[in-house]
């Protein structure tokens, strides 16, 4: 028979713990624990394996079908997973998109390094260096999904991995693509020794990325907005692009760049 626990007070010691992993980054890696809501979100997570340790559901949102599903798939990854039933002016206290899905979850973090990495005979790879808002991480990761990359490299990283806002920008692509944080002169030494041709966007020295050919083992590579690269990339570069800029700024979003050379390389990739 099914155990579920039940609470009735935002004062409760398991409601204060998942406020506090989602708030604290120190606590997610003491803990290793993660927090991801919403149902799609959810449901991306356990199909890509991720351990659950607590479902926390409000039955007065999730529709009953949605709701044993969801329980399901916890089960058959974890057994002893516990089930938290709250009502629903609870729910709206500890999410963020208040009373639209119904369900959160508390997971186990899953770390892994480039040699974990599983590339294809022609990977695409992004690399990402010192970029910081999770927004920007989260947008990123969803073109890398949709643009059917083999991993996202994040070098030298200034938030974590697990902190719900890039968990709930990437709508769940943080668990659909591989991931991987690693240092900048690591992931250069895992580039070469994998013959993959790195591309950096920067505008000193650049072709037009649509110039570039990205057919092969390819790895574009960007960093902020604000500073760009550091030397250490520019100079282990195979070639360096940049995107045409027609107006009176000199740079795009990180993530609207990465979708613009994303899919130049699917465009080259599909016309060869």
């Amino acid at each position: 028979m099914l155990r579920v626990d039940t609470v009735s007070s935002a004062q409760n010691p398991r409601i204060k713990e998942l406020l506090a992993l989602q708030e604290k980054s120190k606590l997610r890696r003491e803990k290793s624990l993660f927090v991801v809501e919403g149902r799609r979100e959810v449901e991306h997570c356990l199909d890509s394996g991720f351990i659950p340790r607590t479902l926390f559901l409000c039955g007065e949102i999730l529709a009953p079908s949605e709701m044993d599903r969801i329980v399901r798939k916890a089960k058959s990854l974890n057994h002893s997973c516990g089930i938290v039933q709250m009502p629903a002016f609870i729910y709206d206290k500890v999410a963020y998109r208040g009373g639209t899905e119904g369900v959160i979850a508390e997971l186990e973090t899953r770390e892994i390094g480039l040699k974990d990495l599983k590339l294809g005979e022609n990977p695409l790879i992004v690399v990402l260096e010192g970029v910081e808002k999770p927004g920007n991480l989260g947008a990123v990761l969803r073109s890398a999904d949709a643009a059917g990359a083999d991993a996202v490299i994040i070098c030298d990283p200034l938030t974590d991995l697990w902190n719900p806002n890039l968990i709930r920008a990437s709508i769940g692509a943080v668990f659909t693509t591989q991931v991987v944080a690693a240092s900048s002169e690591d992931t250069i030494a895992f580039l070469k020794e994998n013959n993959v041709k790195i591309l950096t966007a920067q505008l000193q020295d650049s072709e037009w990325y649509y110039d570039t050919p990205m057919t092969q083992a390819t790895a574009i590579v960007m960093g902020t907005e604000a500073t760009g690269l550091t030397d250490i990339w520019r100079k282990a570069a195979d070639s360096h692009i940049k995107i045409p800029m027609l107006g009176k700024l000199d740079s795009l979003n990180v993530s609207v760049s990465a979708a613009i050379l994303l899919f130049e390389a699917v465009r080259q990739r599909q016309a060869k």
